[in-house]
């Protein structure tokens, strides 16, 4: 690991409780420059080669995630967080994006931080998860299945047979998670669940800016009762 600490921190207020997984589609030297320039940070990055860097120390809270939402807590998410980026040119959305050699490192040091701070299966997520109307990373193509079989994150049963409890998606996305206040964010938080488990009902956006610009089919309601949602979302509750 090499050091290329950044000065954009405070002092944290509660303990680490929750890792959020980011991506940029930028090589390392420019993410640093763009970051710098909008005086944010995270803990780690990891380039394309699988080489970690460490920006900010573990105890501080880096200016990684944002405003957001998760279990009910609302509001600033760098706070009792580590925030990790990877270097991806396609914003997590092509198959294969993410190297052998960058998975490698994350599942290294994922594994260490869950045992250091005992962080829970479902407070490993994405920034597309806890910021829906705003962030699309790690993107649809973002292995999280993989990660959950070396015991990292959440995953949901493999069998499509499970009864359903539940037709209700925003009581069920509420139930895991995700924020569900209002129906716009309910349709948000759908895709975003989708990018981290269905990422098959997710749309390739090959415009970069569009991308950014439109994280979510805003007003398609229509994933709120889509066969397949509700299926993992039932699977994944269970």
């Amino acid at each position: 690991m090499q050091e290329r600490l950044m000065p954009h921190f405070a002092e944290r207020k509660m303990p680490v409780e929750m890792v959020v997984l980011h991506c940029s589609a930028f090589p390392l030297e420019k993410c640093l420059e763009i970051w710098n320039g909008y005086q944010v940070s995270p803990h780690y990055v990891i380039d394309e080669q699988g080489e970690l860097f460490k920006l900010v120390d573990e105890k501080y809270r880096a200016y990684h995630a944002g405003k957001g939402y998760w279990y009910g807590r609302e509001g600033d998410m760098n706070e009792g967080s580590i925030g990790i980026e990877l270097v991806n040119m396609t914003l997590g959305q092509t198959s294969d994006s993410y190297t052998k050699a960058q998975l490698n490192t994350l599942i290294s040091l994922l594994q260490n931080l869950i045992k250091k701070y005992n962080i829970k299966p479902q407070n490993i997520v994405g920034h597309s998860d806890i910021a829906p109307l705003r962030k699309a990373d790690p993107g649809a193509a973002f292995p999280w299945e993989k990660l959950a079989k070396h015991g990292i994150g959440r995953w949901y049963k493999s069998s499509s047979s499970t009864e359903l409890k539940s037709r209700d998606a925003v009581s069920l996305l509420k139930g895991l998670g995700y924020d569900t206040c209002d129906e716009e964010i309910a349709i948000a938080s759908a895709y975003a669940f989708c990018r981290h488990y269905l990422p098959e009902e997710v749309k390739f956006d090959p415009d970069m800016q569009h991308l950014l610009d439109n994280v979510y089919p805003k007003n398609d309601k229509s994933l709120l009762t889509r066969e397949a949602v509700i299926s993992a979302l039932n699977r994944l509750s269970d």
